[in-house]
């Protein structure tokens, strides 16, 4: 390509030629890329978790249900356990959205209110997972040596129980309530947020920046709470969205069997419970809207999930 003195050597002013000009915008163009700041990490993550269709449908879906969890019930006229036995077993109408069930109470405003429970008992026991794996991951990869050999048996053997064994025993000896059902799923239900953390932790421990931070004299916690939890969350957030899902199909079963929430708490698993013998008798409104937001609420949760695991993995960034 010529250069730009050969370009203008023998015109006027008037009469550059547009190659000047293009080659003026390129410049212009290299020197704004060069001013533009970068992305940050979370701004690219989110960047890439926008260009995820599935991913963002299910944050939608899932953003959806909690404001009708929250309004749901305000918008309907019916109580939640209000039975009116001449109204029993009525289609969806106009009168009942999403109709009645055997003692004719409303199934709209019920739904809403089993979205309540569901979502309060798998975020609560997201957050304690999180929040004990978090602890006891941090402190076992950044010690090491001896201490991470013996809280990593620790986790080994709770590992190896049967998960819905203990919670089934915790259940029966602590008796059905939402409280025992939050405690029954957290006891051994942060083991595996423990490991992930330890991993992270024992791998970005070695990096240059922490042990510029350790031969400055930086005290341990503040070392884990200023430099590695933060470079840990991607993988954290992950898995906090497979988790709630995870607790709220296991509420709905617990509830399902009758060894969760009791009947006439409104619960996804309790309605199920009871629209059994009606969904023979082909009154199938009642199964059907407890068990389509049972499925999509996991289905959302876990698409969620998987596109944040792929914009927030470093490895498949640009």
């Amino acid at each position: 390509m010529k250069s730009r003195q050969e370009i203008h050597a023998g015109y006027s002013p008037s009469e550059v030629p547009d190659e000047w000009f293009k080659l003026k915008e390129k410049d212009k163009d290299a020197a704004e890329a060069v001013a533009r700041p970068s992305l940050s990490y979370w701004k690219d993550a989110w960047k890439r978790l926008v260009k995820n269709k599935l991913a963002m449908s299910g944050m939608v879906f899932l953003i959806l249900l909690t404001i009708m969890a929250i309004i749901g019930p305000i918008l309907s006229p019916y109580q939640v356990n209000t039975q009116v036995l001449q109204d029993q077993y009525q289609p969806p109408s106009a009168a009942h959205w999403f109709g009645t069930d055997s003692a004719g109470r409303d199934v709209f405003t019920r739904t809403w209110y089993g979205a309540r429970i569901s979502l309060f008992v798998g975020l609560m026991a997201a957050i304690i997972d999180v929040s004990v794996g978090i602890i006891y991951g941090g402190i076992s990869g950044y010690k090491g040596g001896r201490t991470d050999n013996i809280m990593m048996r620790i986790v080994e053997i709770l590992y190896g129980l049967p998960y819905l064994l203990v919670v089934i025993l915790l259940l029966v000896v602590l008796g059905p309530s939402l409280t025992t059902i939050i405690i029954a799923l957290t006891v051994t239900g942060w083991v595996g947020m423990a490991r992930i953390v330890r991993g992270q932790v024992l791998q970005i421990k070695n990096y240059e920046f922490v042990l510029a931070s350790k031969s400055f004299g930086t005290k341990s916690s503040r070392i884990i709470r200023k430099n590695l939890l933060p470079n840990t969350m991607g993988p954290i957030i992950v898995q906090m969205t497979l988790t709630v899902p995870s607790a709220i199909f296991a509420e709905a079963f617990l509830s399902f069997i009758g060894l969760g929430i009791q009947a006439p708490v409104a619960s996804w698993g309790v309605m199920a419970n009871d629209s059994l013998g009606a969904i023979l008798s082909g009154h199938w409104w009642t199964l059907f809207f407890p068990a389509f937001f049972i499925s999509f609420t996991m289905f959302a949760f876990n698409v969620l999930g998987d596109g944040l695991q792929d914009a927030l993995d470093p490895k498949l960034r640009k």
